[in-house]
């Protein structure tokens, strides 16, 4: 089959050919990427030092909680994660369990090689040079398969910073999926990609197609939630009216996470979701979160309570719509090959 003339590039959109029909035995389920990374001050100035990786407790007892629960977590790793022998250690256990998988998330001002600059420009890894990014890529990708034995197959950028060269680069390494598609989000006056009008239901990627893109899940709610991305984009371009249509229950814009997002809504926007057809949820969060005093979101023992509180009620939602938890693997298996979908298409 010849491809119309698209790259596979993760800024654009796809093709109608490459959005990925699921097997309908799949049915609609739900996935949680932690993204796994230092402990930094998140107001600071990037920096490649003056970073810990010290909740190593708190990753244990989330780890415990979500396998109770049935949850299989995709933990996204960055390079100090991965460097640090005791986080290493356990998270190589979860791995030899089946409990957990472990993907790549690449921070650039922490991952050698240390070549560039470090400011916020050049917090995006896909928009520095080619030959940059593809050598952190590598790098990143020989301390985990060191570490854990194998070469990840899942991946997200660091603050979902994929560029014009990232798709053909995940390809070339072996990576199956990538998650860094946070769709409904715009983030190019921060020097990042823009992300708006991409689907939320998963597509192929990449110059072959062999790359499996799964956006982050953002749901519209509100009575004008009809409206969707467009009526948002240009609220926002209106200043305080985006505001003033969340405070009124009009219309806002809810991720699946539960860093800043209450129970309630995250609930509200599952079920905007399902309506919508989506049929993999992607939640996700901070690997700090699940230890006080790291991130906005989790300050003290009350905010940690909370956090878990937050999951009961989100995950017992779930269960009440019949969305259940898939792994990795569950995910990829239910994906049909590309040259069925060509001649689908």
């Amino acid at each position: 089959m010849t491809l119309p003339d698209h790259d596979g590039n993760l800024l654009r959109a796809p093709l109608p050919q490459d959005r990925i029909a699921l097997d309908p035995g799949f049915g609609t389920r739900f996935m949680l990427f932690v993204d796994t990374e230092e402990e930094f001050d998140w107001d600071a100035p990037f920096s490649r030092t003056g970073h810990g990786v010290t909740v190593i407790e708190g990753m244990a007892r989330g780890q415990a909680y979500f396998a109770a629960a049935g949850v299989k977590p995709i933990y996204v790793t960055d390079y100090p994660v991965v460097d640090d022998d005791r986080a290493a250690g356990m998270m190589g256990q979860w791995l030899a369990d089946g409990a957990a998988d472990i993907g790549a998330h690449l921070h650039p001002w922490v991952n050698p090689p240390h070549v560039e600059a470090v400011n916020a420009a050049n917090s995006y890894v896909g928009f520095l040079p080619e030959a940059v990014e593809r050598a952190k890529l590598e790098a990143l990708c020989q301390r985990i398969e060191a570490r854990f034995g194998r070469r990840p197959i899942a991946y997200r950028a660091g603050r979902y910073g994929v560029g014009p060269n990232s798709a053909r680069l995940l390809e070339a390494a072996g990576f199956r999926l990538d998650t860094s598609v946070r769709s409904r989000f715009d983030y190019s006056k921060q020097h990042g990609p823009d992300f708006h009008g991409l689907p939320q239901n998963p597509y192929w990627a990449g110059p072959t197609r062999s790359l499996v893109e799964l956006p982050l899940s953002t749901a519209f709610v509100g009575l004008l939630r009809g409206g969707g991305e467009r009526l948002y984009r240009r609220a926002l371009a209106m200043g305080p009216l985006a505001g003033a249509l969340s405070r009124a229950r009009m219309l806002s814009r809810v991720p699946l996470t539960p860093e800043g997002v209450p129970a309630q809504e995250a609930m509200v926007a599952i079920d905007a979701l399902i309506e919508e057809g989506v049929r993999v949820l992607n939640l996700s969060f901070h690997s700090p979160t699940l230890a006080p005093g790291h991130t906005p979101y989790v300050r003290d023992e009350s905010d940690r309570d909370a956090f878990y509180g937050w999951w009961d009620r989100v995950l017992a939602h779930l269960a009440r719509r019949g969305v259940r938890a898939a792994s990795l693997d569950q995910l990829l298996a239910a994906v049909p090959p590309r040259t069925m979908a060509c001649k689908a298409a």
